[in-house]
Formats: structure tokens, C-alpha cells, sequence
């Protein structure tokens, strides 16, 4: 704590701050110029965020789905279906015979006794005594069921005393098997059934059993009061062009490309149509060349930015006398012009606008973008921003869908646009990241991350060379202040003898 003036009357404190003021003034440069460097590695990283949402749409248009979506009607809703890219067009007829069903099983009578109330949730060993024909505890009992094509699954469970009934129903349904067991204390009985419909028991073990267990185990046959005999588990049958009989352990069924989903049983033939889905491959290419052009023109927009030199940083001194809003609009302005002719983006710019108008070597119909309706604005301040002609763009695709897609991917060897503009966003997110980094980037590794470690040991050391200037003020004006009370000391010296 520092008191100055005693002697002299002077406001030491407020002249020191003065001083100080003038010799701090390059350490306020630094923080206004790390201040520049931080905002503009965070500009930086903003562009590279809209270049990759970019590549993702650009991706996207290389695949064979974004042109040949299809549409697909049913004459009934016994029958939907959806279609895959390579699914063939046109009517597919077919009717269902028999629906997918689940194997199960359940208690044929209710397995409490008379009177008697029974906690499903409660400990075997204190509700055993309930139930009609009691529990045997101690013992194990194995289940078994089938996959596809015969082979088995198996799993063995104990019946403890310390155990309920639901948890041993739980261990069953999570178990590897494919059921799922409860108990309903409505009905008192307890039911397992598959998780998946179809017949699977091609070995006919158990007598053609899907959930197999051995007969003679008491915890089904006393306890749950089931027997190995099994309800459903049948496969789905489905006629197709009046003819050819098909059958599907589910009720979904892919042919040629289109998933057919069986909802009911028909009384005669159903037709499914399937056709492309122009509109969709429309909506697909618009999104694509609608983030193109905003993204073009935001990116043109920050390399004409003006620059306004008279609007510096705030340093935190600065802050400290201003409002909330003055710091907004005083930021705003000292934020314009971060990317201003920059040449990264620039030749990033360059380049994409070039794949738009470059013949593309392929087997496809189309060369040119501007074959399927896709040309550049002849308007210079546009900046090469796209135009598409939508009743072209249309015609190509209901022509001639794969040329299309071929246009925008092309191969390895001879790349589509598409493909042409991810390697120009490639280049130019590498260029920026080795000036700008990634949030995940040390500041080591990229050019304004090492600036700005390097502006900070600058502003460390000036910072220690200020401290030990104010302390030289300080032992300066504390050497004044003892000489001025020395010489009022002696001025009153003298006085004294002369009065």
C-alpha cells in the first residue's frame, strides 16, 4: 500500500497512473493486436465450417440415390412398399396369402391358487406357496431356439429361491434367444413368445417347436403350467404376377430393388408402381447450388469487407468506461475487413467457380452443366453465382437420371463436378487450417496459434519491464517526498532560532 504526498501535497498516485498511462501504451498496442489475431483465426475458422457443410452436400451429389429417388404407389394399404435407387420401374402385381406370425407359448391354466394372491415381483422363496402346484427351487432349465436355416440357440437359467418370477422372465428376455417372457396378473398366466415373426425350426425338433424346452422340467410344466406345444411361427406367403409363390419369415420382402411391407391379407391382386421421383432429384441439386451461392457470396462479401483503420480493438481499460452497446457497435466496426483480399479464399473461390463451367469427360449423356439447365450469372457483381433453369434441369433428369449423376460424380480418373469442387474444398480448408487451426488445434501448430503465443510472452515481459518502471516512480518520488520533509524540517529549524 502506497501513500505518497505527505510532504509534498502533491497527488503522487495520480501521477504515477498518468505516467504509467504513457509507457503501458505499447502493451495496449499488443492486446489490440492479439485481440485482430484472435478474431481473424476465428473468421478463418467460420469459412472452413461453411466449406464443410458445402462438402457434405457435395458428397451427396455424387451418389446414384440423389438422382433416381423414386416414387411408389399401392392400389391398397394391404400392401406399401419403398424403393431403392436401382429399384426398376414400372407395375409390380402381387397378392397375400398368409401373414408372418410369432411363435408362442402360454400357461393353459392360471397359475395361482384358489384364494390366494401371488407378487410376481416378491422373493420365490416366500411366494412359492401360492402357486397352484408350488415351486421347486434350486433347480435349472434350458430353452432353446432356432435362427434362420435350423441353428440353435441355447441358454440356461436357475430357479433361486432368491429370485422372483419377473426376474427370471427378465433374464429369458434379455437374454441371447430372441423372446420375450412376462407375466400378466390379469390373466395370471405368464406368455413367451419370438421377437421375430416366421418358422425357423427347420429340424422339426421338439415337434416342430420354435422355443424349445424339455417336458419333463417342472418350472414350465408344474409351475407356469406350459407344454412344449407352441402357437404360430408361420412364414408369410405372398403370390407374385400370378404365379410365383414366394415365402418370408417377416412380413417384408425385397424384389428387385423395391421392399414390399405386408399389412394385411388381400382378397385379390394388388399394384405397386414405382417411378422416378423427379421432384426430389429437383429438390437435391436446388439445395446444393442454393448453399453454393450463399456461401459464395458471403465469402466474396469478407474479401471486399472495408476495413476500418480508425476502429481498433478495445483493450479492457476501454471497456471498463463504455456501455454494453457502444462495445457492440465500436466491435462491429473494428471487426470489418478481418479477411480483405485474402488469397486463400480467393484461389478457393477461383477454383470452384471454374469446375461450373469445365466439359467433364465421362460416358454420360451430358458434358455441361449447362446441358441440364445449370449456367453461371453473366452479372460480374453476381460473382459467379449459379442459375438454374428448372424445366431443363427436369427434362435431363426424367432423360436421362444416371448422365446426370455421372456429371456431377464422374469417376476417380475422370472426376464430375461434384467430386472437382471437394478437392478444391479440400485444398482450401487445409490452407486455412494451417493458418488458423482447429478449436481442437495447439497454437503450435498453425501460424496465428504461434503469433499469439508469442504475443503473449511479449505482453509478459513488457508487462514485468511496466512493473518495475511504476516501482522506480514510486522510489523516485518516495526519494523527493524525504527530501522536501528534510528541508521543512530545517526550514523550521531556522525559524525557530530566529524568532
Amino acid at each position: 500500500m502506497r501513500i505518497g504526498g505527505l510532504a509534498s501535497g502533491m497527488d503522487t498516485d495520480k501521477i504515477i497512473s498518468d505516467l504509467m498511462k504513457a509507457e503501458r501504451m505499447p502493451l495496449n498496442k499488443m492486446e489490440q493486436d492479439k485481440t485482430w489475431l484472435t478474431w481473424k483465426r476465428d473468421a478463418y475458422r467460420d469459412v472452413n465450417k461453411q466449406l464443410q457443410e458445402l462438402d457434405t452436400l457435395a458428397f451427396d451429389m455424387k451418389l446414384q440415390s440423389t438422382y433416381n429417388s423414386k416414387n411408389v404407389t399401392s392400389s391398397s394399404s394391404a400392401v406399401s412398399a419403398t424403393a431403392s435407387a436401382t429399384a426398376g420401374n414400372g407395375d409390380y402385381t402381387l397378392s397375400v396369402d398368409r401373414l408372418a406370425t410369432s411363435a408362442y407359448n402360454y400357461s393353459e391354466t392360471k397359475m395361482t391358487k384358489n384364494g390366494e394372491t401371488f407378487d410376481p415381483d416378491a422373493k420365490l422363496s416366500t411366494q412359492g406357496n401360492n402357486l397352484k402346484y408350488g415351486v421347486t427351487l434350486g433347480e435349472s432349465f434350458n430353452l432353446t431356439t432356432y435362427n434362420a436355416g435350423g441353428t440353435k440357440n441355447e441358454a440356461t437359467f436357475e430357479v433361486t429361491g432368491d429370485k422372483s418370477l419377473n426376474q427370471i422372465l427378465k433374464e429369458i428376455s434379455n437374454s441371447d434367444l430372441g423372446v420375450r417372457a412376462f407375466y400378466d396378473k390379469s390373466a395370471d398366466k405368464v406368455m413367451i413368445e419370438r421377437t421375430k415373426t416366421g418358422d425357423f425350426n427347420q429340424s422339426g425338433e421338439f415337434s416342430g417347436a420354435e422355443i424349445g424346452f424339455d417336458n419333463t422340467n417342472k418350472f414350465f410344466t408344474e409351475t407356469l403350467d406350459m407344454t412344449p406345444a407352441e402357437f404360430g411361427g408361420e412364414d408369410a406367403q405372398f403370390t407374385y404376377n400370378n404365379g410365383l409363390v414366394i415365402n418370408s419369415h417377416s412380413n417384408n420382402y425385397t424384389l428387385n430393388g423395391v421392399n414390399f411391407k405386408f399389412n394385411e391379407v388381400t382378397t385379390g391382386n394388388v399394384k405397386v408402381n414405382v417411378s422416378n421421383d423427379v421432384n426430389k432429384a429437383v429438390e437435391n441439386i436446388v439445395e446444393f447450388v442454393d448453399k453454393y451461392n450463399n456461401m459464395i457470396e458471403d465469402l466474396n462479401g469478407k474479401v471486399d469487407e472495408k476495413k476500418h483503420r480508425d476502429f481498433l480493438p478495445l483493450t479492457e481499460k476501454q471497456k471498463e468506461d463504455m456501455e454494453e452497446k457502444e462495445i457492440e457497435l465500436w466491435e462491429e466496426k473494428a471487426k470489418s475487413g478481418l479477411l480483405r483480399n485474402d488469397s486463400v479464399i480467393e484461389s478457393g473461390l477461383n477454383s470452384m467457380r471454374s469446375h461450373w463451367y469445365t466439359p467433364i469427360t465421362n460416358d454420360g449423356e451430358y458434358s455441361m452443366m449447362s446441358e441440364i439447365g445449370i449456367t453461371t450469372s453473366s452479372n460480374y457483381r453476381d460473382n459467379g453465382k449459379l442459375l438454374i433453369n428448372e424445366d431443363e434441369l427436369r427434362k435431363a433428369l426424367n432423360d436421362d437420371p444416371e448422365s446426370v449423376q455421372k456429371l456431377f460424380a464422374g469417376t476417380e480418373a475422370n472426376p464430375g463436378v461434384a467430386r472437382k469442387i471437394e478437392d478444391s474444398i479440400e485444398n482450401t480448408i487445409g490452407s486455412i487450417e494451417r493458418k488458423a487451426g482447429k478449436s481442437t488445434s495447439l497454437d503450435n501448430n498453425f501460424l496465428l496459434g504461434r503469433q499469439i503465443k508469442d504475443l503473449d510472452k511479449e505482453m509478459d515481459d513488457f508487462q514485468n519491464r511496466l512493473n518495475d518502471i511504476e516501482d522506480r516512480y514510486w522510489r523516485e518520488f518516495g526519494a523527493m517526498e524525504k527530501m522536501i520533509q528534510k528541508m521543512n524540517q530545517q526550514s523550521a529549524y531556522i525559524m525557530q532560532n530566529f524568532s
